[in-house]
């Protein structure tokens, strides 16, 4: 077994907190692992080390200090992907309230009070074991174009996820960050048609961005759109690259324009941030929050925390949402999010 593998069974029977990621198409995974149970909170964004950031400022930002943890990286062979039988369980009593949530959302674009809007919903796998380390493996098999990462505080919990989206990537002057939006399944190619929803939704998301980003950017390019591939799901992306205006503008400036972005709120940013706390039935506490390295060696990898779950004692609580604009079609909307937890759920296998 890897000595990065060793410390996470350490550091978690210790109830010493860490987190461990592989960045995408790396081969080496990375990890802080704290020398204390202390729950250090940053504001600023100013600190180096780990964060691991909330949807909305209900939860405080959590923070692994570079200065108060052990850094190690280690290069571990994956087996090739991990295939996936791609079996799909609808649960009625979950279908019925999320099409009912999904139909409030279309009802509140049909008069107006928003664009779009991502609406999500929970559902509890119980295990048979809690294997960390099984999981985590089958995450990096399952996404290897990911951010693969564990994340655990005994007085947070502990989460588990493989982001396929970048909310911002920062060196010295320079950034990039991305739009994706639109999901299909992947079926042995990425050359796909996209329907309109999709490409509306996505577009949706991109304007924002180069929006926020007018004011604190110069030297902005945006690529063409591209279709990418995160374990068996597609989506539409678009890459945006520039440098600060301000040399000394800080990252949160930067944090604070594009978090939520719309890709998991909505459009406009206050109106859709309300519905979701209003109407979803659940907190969201960290999922669609963020996570990343902060601040090290001049450089901010940070990214959205989709395709996540927490896990506590064997049950395994996956998160999933979907973006709804004026062409959704609930039952569409319904089978997205079951295409979703699919995944995760025979990662769980």
């Amino acid at each position: 077994m890897s000595l990065i593998f060793n410390k996470i069974i350490d550091s978690y029977q210790k109830g010493l907190p860490f987190a461990v990621y592989r960045k995408p198409s790396s081969e080496m995974i990375c990890g802080f692992f704290q020398n204390n149970d202390i729950l250090y909170h940053t504001e600023n964004f100013t600190e180096s080390g780990f964060v691991f950031a909330p949807f909305t400022k209900r939860e405080k930002t959590v923070f692994i200090p570079v200065k108060e943890a052990e850094y190690i990286q280690d290069k571990v062979v994956v087996e090739k992907e991990f295939k996936l039988n791609m079996v799909f369980f609808s649960d009625a009593i979950l279908k019925e309230a999320h099409l009912k949530l999904v139909e409030k959302a279309i009802e509140e674009i049909d008069r107006n009070h928003f664009q779009k809007v991502v609406v999500s919903r929970k559902e509890t796998v119980v295990l048979a074991e809690m294997n960390i380390l099984h999981i985590f493996h089958n995450l990096l098999k399952t996404y290897p174009t990911a951010m693969v990462s564990v994340f655990y505080h005994p007085k947070v919990g502990l989460w588990m996820g493989a982001t396929p989206e970048t909310l911002l990537k920062t060196e010295g002057n320079s950034f990039e960050t991305m739009s994706l939006a639109g999901t299909q399944l992947y079926q042995n190619s990425q050359k796909v048609v996209w329907k309109k929803k999709e490409v509306d939704e996505q577009q949706l998301v991109t304007h924002f961005i180069e929006d926020q980003l007018k004011y604190i950017a110069t030297d902005l390019q945006i690529k063409m759109t591209d279709t990418v591939r995160a374990g068996d799901l597609l989506h539409l992306q678009t890459k945006f690259f520039g440098k600060f205006i301000q040399k000394n503008d800080s990252l949160k400036t930067f944090i604070k324009a594009l978090h939520p972005t719309p890709a998991v709120c909505g459009l406009p940013r206050n109106e859709t941030r309300n519905f979701i706390l209003n109407n979803e039935t659940y907190p969201r506490t960290f999922y669609t929050g963020f996570l990343g390295e902060m601040n090290l060696n001049n450089k901010s990898e940070l990214f959205v925390n989709l395709r996540c779950m927490e896990i506590t004692n064997k049950i395994a609580t996956i998160f999933v949402g979907g973006g709804i604009t004026k062409d959704s079609i609930p039952e569409k909307e319904w089978e997205e999010t079951v295409a979703k937890t699919s995944t995760m759920k025979q990662v769980l296998s």
